[in-house]
């Protein structure tokens, strides 16, 4: 397979308050998101813990799917900070660009 179209336009940092592992959903709290809950961003490399994390916070970004994904859904965090569809009370963390299996990178846009 192809390398993805990989884009950040903002990455910041946040104190990892748990390892962290890269293309997961982080949240404002320097863990992996929660189920459903806003995210600071993605992680872009896996983290120790109490060491500082880059977040992906918009652009073009890759994140690990935790179930069958189709491009154009919108995207939430599950438990473990993956990439799941969004339900109707969810917050949403981002746009699918790709089709994919579950534990596969997709692309999501985010900031738009």
């Amino acid at each position: 397979m192809a390398n993805k179209l990989y884009k950040p336009l903002l990455i910041d940092s946040i104190q990892a308050k748990t390892d962290l592992t890269e293309h997961r959903f982080v949240g404002f709290d320097g863990k992996h998101c929660t189920a459903g809950a806003k995210a600071l961003g993605i992680a872009d490399v896996s983290t120790e813990k109490g060491q500082f994390a880059p977040v992906a916070v918009c652009g073009i970004l890759l994140v690990e799917a935790g179930e069958d994904i189709t491009a154009g859904d919108e995207i939430t965090s599950d438990a473990d900070g993956k990439a799941i569809k969004a339900g109707r009370n969810d917050i949403t963390n981002g746009y699918s660009l790709d089709t994919a299996s579950t534990g596969a990178l997709i692309r999501i846009v985010r900031g738009i």
